[in-house]
């Protein structure tokens, strides 16, 4: 989702995920739309989830950057569309990955992940696809836990949700 002013942008750039820091709020695509009424920014935004516990923290941390920028920020949680995997960025893929949380792969990938059919998760610490899930729940419940045979590396993956 582009923001009409790079000011704004840069400020809702600035509000990490809690639960995954490395990633902004716009590159997790949780920020849907966000409108001005004269000193006041509307700022909708959807969970990951339903019951993500880390929305009230985002919502809170949205409204402090911007009084911090001397602006206004009102947060209303948008469930409808849901989110999805696919309103993550490029660069928040790479940025996870980096992180050492395996991006969401294509549907078909991840189920096949997900079931223990074969392996098809790529450790993002060494390359190797020679893994194995653990738990299909991770540090979070969006992401499952899995190990890598090759360096014996733990690593959640983000689940696709689609």
């Amino acid at each position: 989702m582009e923001v009409a002013s790079p000011e704004i942008e840069e400020i809702l750039r600035s509000v990490s995920d809690p639960e995954i820091p490395v990633l902004s709020i716009m590159d997790m695509g949780i920020v849907r739309k966000v409108e001005q009424e004269g000193e006041r920014y509307k700022i909708d935004i959807t969970p990951t989830y339903s019951g993500c516990p880390a929305m009230d923290t985002i919502g809170d941390d949205i409204k402090a950057a911007f009084k911090q920028e001397g602006l206004e920020a009102e947060i209303n949680l948008v469930l409808s569309p849901a989110w999805t995997t696919d309103w993550i960025t490029e660069r928040g893929k790479a940025a996870l990955e980096k992180y050492g949380i395996a991006a969401p792969r294509e549907k078909s990938v991840d189920k096949a992940a997900l079931l223990g059919e074969k392996n098809q998760l790529e450790c993002p610490r060494c390359g190797s696809k020679d893994t194995k899930m653990v738990s299909r729940f991770g540090s979070t419940a969006c992401k499952a836990l899995f190990q890598c045979n090759d360096c014996h590396e733990p690593f959640d993956y983000f689940k696709c949700l689609k």
